[in-house]
């Protein structure tokens, strides 16, 4: 595969997934200490891929969660965040500036913080109350995030009894052992067909994304993050829900529309707009979940872990984009190098 180091991806998601036993420590104790309610936050693109488990969480269990932005937060103060609060703050470098802010915002509100953080000797892996230190670079980072936030959340669940028909937290575990293996699989299964995609991509000055249910973050974070930070291509990202309530006005002959499917709930709301965009003269895309099997992983987990499935395949894309716009994914104009 193009530009990849397979020890290092395997290693990198295997050190994700092997995170689940500090997680539901951390998870327990908190719960058995009075927790009455949990932050998941980041800043920036780690913020968005926390999303699919945020969204778990609101919509299987009675927890209270957060997931505001942290900037907002500190600027306007939340009666949510409190000695009761548990926070989980993300950031693959350490020394995000918001989030480092943030963290100091947080304990001085008498919330407790775990960081997840690439590199145990920054801010955020010192002064946290747990830091749990997986390290991971740009390329492995979404899968690496969706993999621990969704432990999070799974492990919230099952000290609550609200797994249901996922079964238990060991179990889940468990079956997660594969999945390194299984994303690997995508990537290769990708491959032979990632140049043509970086070519629909580098064809077209501007693309919109969308998509539904637990894969609409991961379309809105490869809009932003990867395509405008990182390519400098004009995106608009939409929710396919919100696709026929103004940008469907902008589909015509010729017009990018990338869509992501995913297998949860919402699926249909994403096939509305592939029944849609070719009847206009809509340039329609497709990556689909479903078209990648991972015969190692229980359904459920699948459907879980859609988002993670679809970053491990947009990577090799992204390989294949930078080179054939020869346009490194590291170059950046303004990030991180002038004051903002």
């Amino acid at each position: 595969m193009l530009n990849f180091d397979e020890a290092r991806f395997l290693g990198i998601q295997s050190g994700a997934v092997a995170l689940a036993g500090d997680i539901d420590r951390i998870v327990g104790e908190s719960i058995r200490s009075g927790m009455t309610n949990v932050h998941i936050l980041g800043t920036g693109g780690v913020a968005t891929l926390l999303q699919p488990a945020v969204q778990l969480l609101r919509r299987q269990s009675t927890f209270p969660v957060f997931s505001d932005s942290v900037a907002e937060t500190m600027a306007a103060g939340s009666v949510n965040l409190n000695s009761g609060s548990l926070v989980f703050l993300t950031s693959l470098s350490g020394t995000t500036k918001e989030s480092v802010a943030f963290l100091a915002f947080a304990k001085a509100r008498g919330a407790k913080v775990v960081t997840l953080v690439g590199h145990a000797d920054t801010p955020l892996g010192r002064d946290a109350d747990h830091a749990l230190v997986n390290y991971a670079a740009d390329d492995t980072s979404s899968e690496n995030f969706y993999i621990q936030s969704l432990l999070i959340a799974l492990s919230l669940m099952g000290h609550r009894g609200e797994l249901g028909a996922l079964g238990d937290f060991p179990g889940l575990v468990r079956d997660l052992q594969p999945l390194p293996r299984s994303l690997l699989a995508i990537k290769k299964a990708v491959e032979p067909r990632a140049g043509d995609y970086a070519r629909i991509i580098a064809g077209s000055d501007w693309h919109i994304f969308t998509g539904a249910g637990n894969v609409w973050p991961e379309a809105y974070y490869y809009g932003m993050c990867i395509l405008e930070e990182m390519q400098w291509i004009r995106t608009r990202p939409v929710h396919a829900s919100d696709f026929f309530h103004g940008t469907l006005e902008l589909v015509e002959k010729g017009v990018s529309v990338i869509l992501f499917k995913g297998e949860d709930a919402c699926r249909p709301l994403a096939e509305r707009v592939e029944r849609f965009v070719p009847k206009v003269g809509g340039a329609l895309t497709v990556l689909d979940t479903a078209d990648y099997p991972t015969p190692d992983l229980a359904p459920a987990l699948r459907a879980l872990l859609a988002p993670a499935l679809l970053a491990t395949a947009l990577e090799r894309i992204s390989a294949h984009l930078e080179v054939l716009r020869d346009h490194p994914l590291t170059t950046r104009r303004y990030y991180r190098r002038v004051e903002y």
